[in-house]
């Protein structure tokens, strides 16, 4: 197991030197959340699994990013801050490599499930030589970035590091793997490696020397130049006495003038303290031989072991080595002498009043004492907070005044409420996170619900508190149509076909508002009323409209009637003109319209001709002059206006059946343009809607989610934010927009509806001429004089 605190690591190592996309790509890749907490343990296959897909996304070798993740993950504990404890390990590299395992114990109080790596430093001759031993394999190349960068930070050195073996521990008994590294160490901006300086006197610390050889001969140089002659042995001239005088007034010039650091310290003859005192005062040691025979303990390891007592008994017998995981042998002692040792008692040898409680454990020094051949073990009970105290049935009192065991239970006791506390807070945080994300989605349908209802700009307005004005609008472009023969259908249908009909087909009207940005006003029964400019005015409405209607008529083939299983037929009129609109209600606040607008599109579509873009005269001024392929029907009666002179949005020149549909564009060949050739003739257009209404394209109802309801949005001079489409539900039986639909409502199927839109003198479709700009142009003859019963219908192409 890794603490979260390694993953957050290698999160920001390739978010800092790869980018964000490149951590969600790795993320995604491993399926591994992004979410790591520091308190937490995760599985190591977690964290190797994104080091092997960071290899791969990369195109990086595993050795490289290992060395990489070394060397960040050490700029990553600084700026944690234990920069101050990493400082204070050591005066050098080897000190600092030394006391590592300290270290990592001390951090197992927080991290109580830490399994950490252990090193150990050989020296032979000049050469240095660091052994690795991990439970983990294969991350050796990260402790050489470790060692670089620690050398970089601290020492102000470079380190070269080779490995010179890899292989299965054998010397300790619970690591698997172990490395043996050649360590070179050289200071930065010299030339090679640096040799330690050569003192004279030594101070009680093994191999650290004080004053230095450079430094005498400095002083005697010196004084060579006062007097003439050197007043030291040597030159033949000067008496021993006088000599050894000169050493002692030379030593005290060195110490003065350049260390005064310089401790000679002074042993006594015999120990001034008897074995009583001794084993009272240092409660818990042991002291064993090289055959591991115990010849001395502490009183209080004797209480809770009482076996120890025994004569020859040796330490093997009544504790295991939890801590190096090595063989417990006086040699292997010898070998890892610098390392901090966990003894635990074994739980056969512990008296019978101990119960299940946890055994005794001890952690402490093992110090060789040559003169007597023998191991002294200085230790202290291995307890970090108040609960194992008790747990053992120990008490304070048992642990000597001097031993910084009774700090180190009451600081670590506060410091595990903090941890616990810390970790309270990152699981509390996730939580807010995840609830944030939620509530955001939360919104995101709150929203799109609420511009079902109101357009954007208004329902912004109204969560604000801000009162909606009714406003004026000078010119708007309104869409209304219906199916065919809807009467019909319902009187010979169930109820859950007509609602999947309808649900069918306003799908694709919905989609088809947000494609050509328009504004969905409601939906009454099988009504399906659209505007144009508005509540953002724009001058292309009646452009917008016009594309809407012609992919109304496309999408309606694609959806079938349940009666006769073939493409459903709709009505569409549009006009365009004044309107006032405004929000009406406060419970179901609605957006309407109202005007004599509103009502004569709605006849444009009730007098309309199915399959057909039935305009006003005046939306055929709004789109004069565009690339629309405008046909005018002639003259008819309309109810409650009188006689009109109305036309049909055959096609634009300029938008194929993709760009109307907000389909992606396939090719020229694919894409066909729905505007037909004036040389085709007679009946080209109806020809091409019935090819494509029996299309086999039309045979499978599709869905927003696939492939082909991709969504393309088209672009107008004037374009701008798509505003929210309004989905109301079907069912409605009243319009709050001040239309009349009674009469449509009314209307008989088929047959007898065409017959009363369709007047006698209705022309009908021939080949197609350029008609002038006025919008009751001089009638002419026909020119097909095949069907005489049938009166020249004139194609206008307006460019």
């Amino acid at each position: 197991m890794v603490y979260g605190f390694i993953n957050l690591c290698l999160k920001s190592l390739v978010v800092e030197k790869f980018g964000e996309e490149a951590w969600e790509n790795i993320r995604r890749e491993a399926e591994v959340e992004d979410n790591f907490m520091t308190y937490t343990y995760y599985d190591d296959v977690d964290t190797m699994t994104l080091i092997d897909v960071a290899c791969r996304s990369l195109a990086v070798d595993k050795s490289t990013v290992l060395m990489l993740f070394g060397e960040f993950f050490f700029e990553f504990c600084v700026r944690s801050g234990y920069d101050h404890m990493l400082r204070t390990l050591g005066e050098n590299l080897v000190e600092f490599i030394e006391n590592l395992d300290s270290l990592h114990s001390y951090l197992t109080l927080a991290y109580d499930k830490m399994n950490a790596p252990s090193f150990r430093l050989e020296k032979v001759d000049s050469n240095m030589f660091l052994h690795y031993y991990s439970d983990r394999k294969g991350l050796a190349p990260m402790v050489i970035g470790i060692v670089k960068a620690v050398a970089r930070a601290f020492f102000q050195s470079e380190v070269t590091m080779d490995i010179l073996s890899e292989d299965r521990e054998e010397e300790r008994t619970r690591k698997k793997e172990h490395v043996v590294f050649s360590v070179t160490q050289r200071r930065l901006g010299g030339t090679g490696s640096q040799k330690p300086p050569k003192y004279v006197a030594q101070s009680h610390k093994g191999g650290e020397q004080q004053i230095r050889k450079e430094d005498v001969e400095n002083v005697l140089s010196k004084l060579a130049q006062q007097n003439g002659v050197c007043p030291f042995p040597g030159n033949g001239t000067t008496p021993k006495v006088k000599a050894k005088r000169c050493w002692d007034k030379l030593r005290g010039i060195v110490t003065m003038g350049k260390l005064t650091n310089v401790f000679q310290p002074i042993y006594p003859d015999e120990l001034w303290v008897d074995p009583r005192t001794f084993c009272n005062i240092l409660p818990f040691h042991i002291i064993f031989d090289q055959q591991l025979q115990i010849k001395q303990s502490g009183i209080n390891i004797q209480r809770i072991v009482p076996g120890i007592q025994t004569i020859n008994i040796k330490v093997n017998d009544y504790f295991e080595l939890i801590h190096p995981e090595i063989p417990l042998s006086f040699e292997q002692i010898k070998k890892f002498i610098n390392s901090q040792f966990i003894l635990e008692a074994k739980r056969l040898m512990m008296p019978t009043a101990w119960g299940g409680r946890p055994t005794l454990q001890l952690r402490g020094q093992m110090i060789w004492m040559p003169s007597i051949q023998c191991m002294i073990y200085m230790c202290s009970p291995k307890l970090t907070s108040l609960k194992e105290l008790e747990e053992r049935n120990m008490y304070m009192s048992e642990i000597a005044l001097h031993d910084v065991t009774r700090d180190l239970i009451l600081l670590n006791q506060q410091r595990l409420a903090e941890i616990e506390l810390a970790k309270q807070l990152e699981e509390k945080k996730e939580e807010l996170r995840m609830m944030s994300e939620a509530l955001q989605e939360e919104q995101k349908r709150t929203d799109m619900l609420l511009y079902s209802m109101l357009p954007r700009q208004v329902a912004n307005k109204l969560r604000e508190g801000r009162k909606v004005e009714a406003g004026e609008y000078d010119e708007v472009t309104i869409l209304f149509s219906d199916i065919v023969t809807f009467t019909n259908i319902c009187a010979m249908c169930k109820p859950i076909q007509i609602v999947q009909l309808l649900n069918e087909m306003y799908l694709r009207f919905d989609r088809l508002t947000t494609v050509h940005d328009v504004y969905k006003v409601e939906t009454i029964g099988d009504a399906y009323m659209v505007v144009g400019g508005l509540p953002v005015p724009v001058k292309s409405h009646a452009e917008r409209v016009a594309n809407m209607g012609l992919g109304m008529q496309m999408a309606a083939g694609h959806v079938k009637s349940p009666v006769t299983g073939k493409p459903i037929q709709i009505r569409v009129g549009i006009h365009t003109g004044p309107v006032v609109a405004g929000v009406v209600g406060e419970k179901m606040p609605r957006y309407c319209l109202f005007g004599d607008t509103v009502n004569t599109a709605s006849r444009m579509e009730s007098h309309g001709v199915p399959g057909k873009v039935h305009i006003s005269p005046a939306t055929y001024k709004a789109l004069r002059g565009k690339s629309f392929i405008i046909k005018e029907r002639g003259e008819i009666n309309v109810k409650g206006k009188g006689p009109m002179y109305t036309y049909y949005v055959v096609g634009n020149g300029e938008a194929t059946e993709d760009m109307l549909m907000g389909r992606p564009q396939r090719n020229r060949r694919a894409s066909r343009s729905i505007t037909p050739s004036p040389a085709r003739g007679k009946g080209a257009v109806e020809e091409k809607e019935e090819q494509q209404l029996k299309s086999p394209a039309s045979e499978k109802v599709k869905d927003d989610s696939e492939p082909e309801s991709e969504m393309v949005v088209m672009l107008y001079k004037d374009s701008h934010e798509v505003s929210g489409q309004q989905a109301n539900p079907p069912g409605s039986t009243k319009t709050s927009n001040g239309v009349d639909k009674g009469v449509d409502k009314g209307k008989k199927p088929s047959k007898s509806a065409d017959s009363k839109s369709k007047p006698s003198t209705l022309p009908q479709e021939d080949d197609p001429v350029n008609l002038p700009a006025d919008p009751r142009p001089t009638k002419t003859k026909p020119k097909n004089k095949r069907k005489k019963e049938k009166t020249q219908s004139k194609l206008c192409v307006i460019l």
